[in-house]
């Protein structure tokens, strides 16, 4: 890939870092489903509690993703990197020698909140560091690594629970952070900066509860129905708050999150493709795993390896369409990619309920896995390579709201999709047809909306004092 040949040394903590630190999020999100049912025999709860478990972790994640995006770029990202690390590894102790089903999910909730410190703040590094062909390949090297997450989650997860207990599921994240946090002090200080910023502390509590309670509601909609005071307060307290954040934003001095990106054309195609593109991810990922253990048989793990050529694809394939997006410009790929992922889709109307792998599910996954593969790092390029670096922490914090929240919706009208209660070969039919046309539209979007930066090319990393690139918006507070 000859990545590690343009980079400096630096440069090379820099990517490192980033990775180890977006992965200790990473798997963290994907060990812990493998897990429940052991968690439930130990602690107790039932299934409600053992939805909490995720679901605390989810919320507080997405509630404080863009106050830990703002924080990064207020603070630095060194600094905010360092707080989430720390913060990771004390919660995961705790969650590991959780005593009651009550004490983990406090410790969940907690986690989610140092979580949503890590993922925006390792992109933010990354852009500060690199730019031109060079930024497009360490996204694609950050989007390869992270995913073996995808592969390793599961599998690593099941054999600790089965060979020795689900509190080692938490206990692994310890020594990853270590490492990281040892790197991390190599890293030069932060060059990015943006003098006399302050925190947004109106706008950051009107984002927390604007983006926390509507997710809360949405979760619990299933157990209490949309008419119940415990859905439908929290929703409506939660829709005036984030109005309330969209007003504070527009008029405050300093906004957490300033307006004014979105008038960047990538900023704002880009995340209207992610929602879209992530939509359907999550509900195609959640509907095939159930539909292949309810309906055609597999076991857990079987179900489980099904996707692992997905992954593959993405760990092989993304540094190369990076690298590629950084030379030719992203809007290529942004419009292919999600033309062949929803080509994906529409070859899994061919499974029938017997759904045998190597002839129905395996073309599938491989088709939507490429098309995937050619998409995620031009995607992300496209979108924080758009805006000023000084912004690079908020901009990649709304990203992956976005995403987060499109996965959130997109699962919770699954059954609204199926038709049923219980997944069907029709129901399922219906949902990846649905899939594959949020993937298309992706790709429309993309096509129509998203346009190549004029000057592709430029050094491998930004000099000291560089200011705004004449592609990317200044955001200074206005």
């Amino acid at each position: 890939m000859h990545l590690t040949e343009a980079m400096t040394r630096q440069q090379r903590f820099v990517l490192i870092v980033a990775i180890l630190s977006a992965i200790v999020s990473f798997l963290d999100a994907t060990v812990i489903n493998v897990a429940l049912p052991a968690i439930g025999r130990e602690l107790g709860g039932g299934l409600s509690a053992q939805q909490w478990v995720v679901d605390a972790y989810l919320i507080t994640l997405g509630a404080v993703i863009l106050l830990a995006g703002s924080l990064s770029d207020v603070f630095g990202r060194k600094k905010v990197l360092l707080a989430g690390l720390i913060g990771f590894g004390v919660t995961s102790l705790l969650c590991a020698s959780a005593p009651t089903i009550e004490f983990l999910i406090v410790s969940r909730g907690l986690q989610g909140i140092a979580g949503a410190l890590l993922v925006p703040s390792s992109l933010a590094i990354i852009l500060a560091n690199f730019a031109g062909p060079a930024q497009g390949r360490a996204i694609g090297t950050w989007t390869a690594w992270t995913s073996t997450a995808n592969i390793a989650g599961p599998i690593l997860g099941g054999v600790l629970v089965d060979q020795l207990s689900w509190r080692f599921v938490f206990g692994i994240n310890v020594l990853p952070i270590a490492v990281t946090i040892v790197l991390l002090t190599k890293l030069e200080p932060d060059r990015h900066h943006a003098p006399g910023a302050r925190i947004d502390v109106l706008g950051a509590i009107l984002g927390i509860l604007g983006l926390g309670l509507p997710v809360f509601a949405l979760i619990e909609q299933a157990n209490f129905g949309w008419g119940s005071p415990v859905v439908l307060v929290p929703l409506v307290v939660g829709v005036l708050a984030l109005a309330g954040f969209l007003m504070n934003e527009r008029f405050t001095a300093q906004p957490m999150l300033p307006l004014s990106l979105f008038r960047v054309r990538n900023f704002s195609v880009g995340n209207i493709s992610t929602f879209l593109i992530y939509g359907a991810l999550s509900l195609g990922f959640f509907t095939i795993a159930v539909f292949l253990q309810q309906v055609a048989g597999y076991s857990a793990t079987e179900a489980g390896f099904a996707m692992i050529p997905t992954s593959l694809l993405l760990i092989s394939l993304s540094t190369l369409f990076g690298k590629l997006s950084g030379r030719l410009g992203p809007r290529l790929f942004m419009t292919a990619g999600p033309l062949i992922a929803g080509s994906g889709f529409l070859l899994m109307l061919r499974v029938d309920e017997r759904a045998p792998y190597l002839t129905q599910v395996l073309p599938a996954i491989v088709v939507f896995g490429l098309g995937m593969a050619i998409t995620v790092a031009p995607l992300t390029a496209a979108i924080l390579g758009a805006i000023d670096p000084s912004r690079s922490g908020i901009a990649s914090a709304v990203n992956n709201a976005v995403s987060r929240v499109a996965g959130l919706i997109a699962v919770a009208l699954a059954s609204i999709i199926t038709g049923a209660a219980v997944l069907d070969l029709a129901g399922f039919h219906r949902v990846v047809l649905v899939a594959a046309l949020f993937f298309i539209a992706g790709g429309v979007v993309s096509f129509l909306g998203i346009r190549n930066p004029a000057h592709p090319a430029g050094p491998a990393h930004p000099a000291p004092d560089a200011g705004p690139q004449p592609d990317r918006l200044a955001t200074s507070p206005e």
